[in-house]
């Protein structure tokens, strides 16, 4: 009787010491987080930057960009000196005949030729210089467009990246809090120690998929560094979350997205001006074809000397000429030039058309992706997830009152982590479709 005496005190000595056990764990649990985010270190709503900050810092520091600027200037100093008018000739030429024995002869003669613009040549170069001066300055909207569409695709995995690692570690701060109850549990002698190993083999599971999120997470934000022009040692910290992550000027109708885009779309306008380029050439083409025309003048001076039995004698000769030197095609008549012309004309009406093709498919395409996710992010927020939540929060009370086992809390934990996962992934998708569609408009931030 004794020792069943001296049991049960120790019992309720050790329930006792439990229970303070618990009541210790859940103020050290309301002071201090079991899990230590990493959130802060790549999110921030004060010092994070946001989407147009990075495309605007990618505009100002990409290398490709300057190149364009560059071949502006380029076209543009090709404009200057395409309506510089053509160089007048100055010829002068002086003969002797002292050098075969007619020392008396001699001739000067100063002529000055100068070209005639006929059919407006130098209108027709000033307006090529001009066509390619916009073609230039399209080519920089085009390269803005592709450098934006690759910050997008790196900023939708960052998003994402940013969303499972906090569904990940709210999951393992939730674990974390179950390990210690387990462990009580265990030293209680109600629980078998088989139950918590399989608890902190979930964790560290857990565990190793933070990690491995958080190095896509880091590899994601590295490319923004680059296109924003920051060192790699440099933090990058998002300001937004894909949650409320949204894009600017979208229409609702697929009607309005395709009239957009045809009106704002880099390679329609290249078309266009790729064509207008083509005709201003074959218009220069075409007048360098005809007969050139060039006018000039000429002064001559002559002495001829004579032998007379009186002595010798000389007489001068001046005279003045003026005159049109005509140069005829006869040979070359810029055939291929023109033909080259034509074909060029062809080619951007092509570009054009197919571009119009691709434009209308991309922006169908998008929308009924964005339609897709919409209906799939409904279901997943209003019907899966909560009762997911629900799901694992009555399995934890149920498995603490000792009527199941740990491994139905953890397949249920899992259920749950693939629900959020597969929210994720239906945000991302709907984050990118929508930034699609944005690139397959065609507008600016």
């Amino acid at each position: 009787m004794e020792a069943q005496t001296q049991i049960a005190q120790n019992r309720n000595d050790q329930k006792t010491a439990s229970k303070t056990e618990v009541e210790n764990e859940n103020t050290r649990s309301k002071s201090k987080r079991p899990v230590k985010s990493v959130l802060p270190a790549f999110y921030s709503q004060v010092d994070g930057l946001s989407l147009d900050e990075i495309i605007e810092r990618a505009f100002r520091n990409n290398g490709e960009i300057k190149i364009a600027q560059f071949e502006v200037e380029k076209a543009r100093a090709r404009r200057r000196q395409a309506s510089r008018r053509q160089n007048p000739t100055l010829e002068i030429e002086q003969s002797s005949g002292r050098f075969v024995g007619s020392s008396g002869d001699g001739e000067l003669s100063v002529g000055f030729a100068i070209p005639i613009d006929v059919y407006n040549q130098r209108q027709k170069r000033i307006s090529l210089a001009d066509a390619e001066i916009t073609l230039k300055e399209a080519e920089i909207d085009a390269r803005k467009r592709s450098i934006s569409s690759q910050i997008l695709v790196f900023y939708s995995e960052s998003l994402a990246a940013l969303r499972e690692l906090k569904v990940l570690e709210d999951l393992l701060e939730l674990d974390m809090r179950t390990t210690r109850f387990v462990q009580i549990r265990v030293n209680e002698g109600e629980s078998s120690p088989l139950e918590l190993n399989l608890l902190r083999t979930e964790v560290e599971r857990l565990r190793a998929r933070r990690s491995l999120v958080e190095g896509r997470l880091q590899a994601s934000l590295s490319k923004l560094k680059f296109f924003a022009g920051l060192s790699y040692k440099d933090p990058l910290k998002l300001r937004e979350d894909i949650t409320v992550a949204s894009l600017p000027g979208l229409p609702t109708t697929v009607e309005t997205g395709i009239t957009v885009a045809l009106k704002n779309r880099p390679e329609i306008r290249l078309a266009v001006l790729e064509e207008d380029l083509a005709t201003a050439g074959l218009r220069l083409v075409r007048s360098q074809s005809r007969p050139g025309f060039t006018a000039y003048t000429r002064y001559t001076q002559g002495r001829q000397g004579f032998d007379d039995p009186r002595g010798n004698f000389a007489q001068r000769d001046r005279a003045l000429t003026f005159g049109v030197a005509i140069g005829l095609p006869v040979f070359n008549k810029n055939q291929g030039r023109i033909a080259e012309a034509e074909i060029a004309i062809q080619l951007a009406q092509e570009k054009r058309k197919f571009a119009e093709q691709v434009i209308k498919n991309e922006i169908a395409t998008a929308f009924r992706r964005i339609e897709a996710t919409n209906r799939a992010y409904l279901r997943l927020e209003t019907a899966v997830l909560p009762s997911a939540r629900k799901n694992v929060e009555t399995i934890r009370r149920v498995y603490e009152i000792g009527e199941l086992k740990m491994t139905d809390l953890i397949n249920e934990q899992r259920r749950l982590l693939d629900a959020s996962r597969d929210l994720t992934e239906v945000l991302t998708e709907r984050y990118r479709a929508k930034a699609d569609l944005f690139i397959a408009l065609g507008i600016n931030f």
